[in-house]
């Protein structure tokens, strides 16, 4: 903790999500401050801009941030990297005590969305943030099954192609992995699907989001106003966030079962909900939601994490 009562975190990444994070944390961090930006690339147009926001820029990768003079006040590192690098990073920060937060698909530590766990998980040493679709369509399925059991829940990612770099490109085939397992662990469906596309569409569209259950019957009004409720809890931090047209339903009896892959032939309630998510175009444009949600639903972890923090050393 510093002398102004904040808790500083480190960035790893200097790409387009973890510059995106930085200038998050400088405007708007609560109980927050940056300690470091730390990358691999010295020419990086990330570590270029935390010089010139006086945050102090370490190019040579985890090793140059523990070796940092002050590495030890910094108690919260945000690892916006690749799957592959962050069990490496991880480690070595958990050697210091460090608190991770993962937005890669590594999935070390528990799924953390925000809105549906994020106070049950704040003990973890690493949380996990699944994936931009993730954080964007499974508070959905968690708000379905709150009223109705969920069989099965599939969701697809609909982002401009033009927000998918390198490492989102590298890390397809954990995004649909992750997220499909997620839609399980968070979503309570008993069966997940995760498909993302990648739009080459000019100019660029916002991201959306298809999201599609199908569950036992329940009450149609309930289930609106749930997802409703959700969707208000997630716009807390992610003020993009919003339902693009009316929650639909369709009902399947046994004389039309709807064949579910995995599951066979099924009856129930499907529910289709249909989302658009705008980013706060800090660092990247507006179309680019699927960085901006993953980068504001870490700060509110951290926030979180901060706060408990800073109460118990007061308490």
């Amino acid at each position: 903790m510093t002398g102004n009562g904040k808790i500083k975190v480190a960035i790893i990444g200097s790409g387009n999500i973890g510059t995106d994070l930085m200038i998050k944390v400088l405007r708007n961090g609560k109980g927050i401050e940056m300690g470091a930006m730390v990358g691999i690339d010295p020419a990086s147009d990330g570590l270029a801009r935390a010089q010139r926001m006086g945050v102090p820029a370490i190019s040579d990768g985890i090793d140059g941030l523990v070796a940092m003079p002050g590495f030890s006040d910094i108690r919260i590192v945000f690892d916006a990297t690749s799957a592959g690098a962050h069990a490496h990073h991880n480690d070595v920060l958990q050697r210091y005590g460090v608190q991770v937060i993962d937005l890669t698909p590594a999935a070390l530590g528990p799924y953390v969305i925000p809105s549906i766990n994020l106070d049950e998980k704040l003990g973890a040493s690493n949380i996990n943030m699944v994936t931009c679709g993730g954080q964007a369509t499974i508070p959905i399925v968690k708000a379905v099954s709150r009223v109705a059991k969920v069989h099965y829940a599939e969701i697809v990612a609909s982002i401009s192609s033009r927000s998918a770099g390198p490492g989102t490109r590298a890390n397809i085939d954990e995004f649909t992995e992750t997220t499909s397992k997620a839609i399980q662990v968070l979503g309570g469906a008993t069966r997940g699907k995760a498909i993302i596309v990648l739009n080459p569409a000019e100019p660029p569209l916002i991201m959306r989001d298809t999201v599609f259950t199908l569950s036992e019957p329940g009450d149609q009004a309930a289930i609106v106003a749930s997802i409703q409720e959700m969707v208000a809890s997630v716009r807390r931090y992610v003020p993009g966030y919003r339902l693009k047209q009316e929650v639909q339903f369709d009902v399947y009896d046994e004389s039309r079962p709807l064949n579910v892959p995995g599951l066979g032939k099924l009856t129930g309630l499907k529910t289709s909900a249909f989302l658009e998510v705008e980013g706060a175009a800090h660092y990247l444009p507006a179309y680019a939601g699927n960085l901006d949600i993953m980068t504001s639903a870490a700060l509110a972890c951290a926030e979180r994490l901060a706060g408990t923090r800073l109460a118990n050393v007061t308490a």
